[in-house]
């Protein structure tokens, strides 16, 4: 999720545990939109102290509270959350501290840090305003929280082992930290960051396996440098990596800058990388991925220091496939509500058919009807075979292509088709809407841009950009065929059949808008939305 991203970088921005704390704040305050946050830790058994805030930080660490005063006190205390969509200072828990009364906030969430100890603090989100807090809301808050807890627990026990320069500590921080994340990309994150810090590398990478491309893929790594952050993928036959996950043991380059098999010279030289030792990440015999480490000086790697990583890969390896399958098994539990609402989509276009009342035979209306649903199961099939909860829109496009193909094409008509643009990955529910959107046009234009014309060509193309008033990313895609022009004007929103009325009705459930139109021979169809970050 994007909240987890920025406050994983918020955690790289910090140097002290004080510093990660005021860090957190400020984007929780961001990613939330929320008016103010806060922390407050337990300490010395009764007291709760606030730590950090964004609207009070003349208190931070003189504002103290018994641990069971208040609503941060019945948080700490029961270690359940609370949620005050509107009036807050009427709940009868709530206690107002001197150096705060005079704030206007009326909404407040309140959510417990825990480790394995129990509740050690608090989150507290406050608004001046009503806060709508639906249940996905508070799921996703309580999920937030959760994330927050493991983040500053890793992050404190990284930093007080770092104090100890033994390699032994140092593996007992990085595995028990990973190990404690539910979330992959935490967990990749985690990984490189504790490891170049107690090993005292100046990079670390992790690299996972793409079985289906044989290629290694860059997840995670702690360098600054964006170049490095964006370094292709490479073939597992042409790299130090891809020999190090063939042997299935650690393999040692002294020198970086002087190995021909290394790849990347110019961007190691800047970095100023030298030694480096790969270490592959399997799990019961099977590669996963592949750990990269690099020092600033070139030496060697001790046999004390090559057994920790391979300890620490084999810790990983467990904890990125307990994430995998995590995700996997809440994914499963989400299908069945995801199948329900396809279901009731696929009950309104029938419902659209009955009133459309136009169709001449019931086998060109169940025609219609079938295709529709097909649409919805090429997003269900790739969603098995891509990222569990994105799809590529281009893999939507060319399962269309290929069935609107064998099945509206008239034998005596010849059709090229051309797919262009990038490959935009969508979340569920936007990637089955846009389906049925570009089923609806592509079917459009071979039923009616090539009644006349026996020849042509038919473009789908799909592209995301920055919209022009805010930082949102939008996406466009563009069906358009140079077959039957359009009548003279021609308005789709009132004239069209309901194909076109189906995909305006979406693109307006999207967030975006639809408009058809010629434009120099071609008949033109363009949906455009803003993409969204989530589920």
């Amino acid at each position: 999720m994007k909240s987890a991203a920025a406050l994983i970088r918020a955690q790289q921005r910090a140097v002290t545990p004080e510093k990660l704390l005021h860090e957190i704040v400020s984007t929780l305050q961001s990613v939330v939109d929320v008016s103010a946050c806060e922390i407050l830790v337990r300490e010395n058994g009764d007291q709760v102290v606030l730590r950090a805030s964004t609207y009070f930080p003349e208190l931070v660490g003189r504002l103290r509270l018994n641990k069971s005063v208040g609503l941060t006190g019945a948080v700490i205390c029961t270690g359940e959350p609370i949620f005050i969509p509107d009036d807050a200072q009427a709940d009868p828990r709530y206690a107002h501290h001197p150096d705060t009364r005079n704030h206007e906030f009326r909404s407040e969430v309140i959510l417990p840090l825990r480790n394995e100890r129990g509740t050690y603090g608090a989150i507290v989100m406050r608004r001046r305003g009503a806060w709508p807090l639906t249940p996905p809301t508070r799921q996703y808050l309580s999920e937030l929280g959760d994330f927050v807890g493991h983040l500053i627990e890793g992050f404190n026990q990284a930093y007080s082992a770092g104090t100890k320069q033994n390699r032994l500590g140092a593996l007992s921080t990085v595995s028990s930290t990973i190990a404690q994340s539910p979330y992959l990309e935490e967990i990749l994150q985690l990984l490189v960051n504790y490891t170049a810090q107690q090993f005292n590398y100046i990079v670390c990478t992790v690299r996972l396996l793409d079985e289906q491309s044989e290629e290694l893929v860059l997840r995670a790594t702690q360098a600054p440098a964006k170049a490095y952050q964006k370094k292709r993928a490479i073939k597992l036959g042409e790299s130090i990596a891809g020999r190090a996950i063939a042997t299935n043991t650690p393999i040692i380059v002294r020198d970086v800058l002087t190995d021909d098999e290394y790849i990347g010279h110019d961007l190691a030289a800047e970095q100023g990388l030298r030694s480096m030792i790969c270490v592959p990440l399997t799990m019961q015999g099977k590669p996963i991925g592949v750990l990269s480490c690099y020092t600033n000086e070139v030496r060697d790697f001790g046999n004390d220091e090559i057994k920790a990583l391979e300890t620490l890969a084999k810790q990983a390896a467990v904890s990125i496939e307990h994430a995998k399958m995590q995700v996997r098994n809440t994914l499963m539990q989400e299908m069945h509500h995801r199948v329900k609402n396809n279901l009731q989509q696929v009950a309104s276009l029938l419902r659209l058919q009955m009133r459309h009342g136009g169709y001449r035979t019931l086998e060109e209306a169940l025609n219609d009807c079938l295709n529709r649903i097909l649409a919805i199961s090429a997003v269900h099939d790739l969603l098995s075979r891509e990222d569990l909860d994105h799809v590529g829109v281009r893999g939507i496009a060319e399962t269309l292509i290929h069935h609107q193909k064998s099945s509206f094409l008239m034998p005596n008509r010849s059709v090229r088709f051309e797919l262009r643009g990038t490959d935009v990955h969508l979340n569920m529910t936007q990637a089955t809407q846009l389906a049925l959107v570009m089923n609806e046009l592509i079917q459009n234009a071979i039923e009616h841009g090539f009644q006349e014309a026996t020849s042509g060509e038919i473009h789908i193309t799909v592209e995301e950009s920055k919209s022009e008033s805010e930082d949102r990313e939008e996406v466009s895609v563009w069906v358009s065929n140079n077959g039957d022009p359009l009548p003279e004007n021609f308005d789709p929103s009132v004239s069209s059949h309901l194909g076109l009325k189906i995909v305006d009705n979406l693109a307006r459930g999207l967030g975006g808008r639809f408009k058809m139109s010629n434009v120099l021979g071609w008949t033109v169809s363009e949906v455009r939305f803003t993409r969204a970050t989530a589920e």
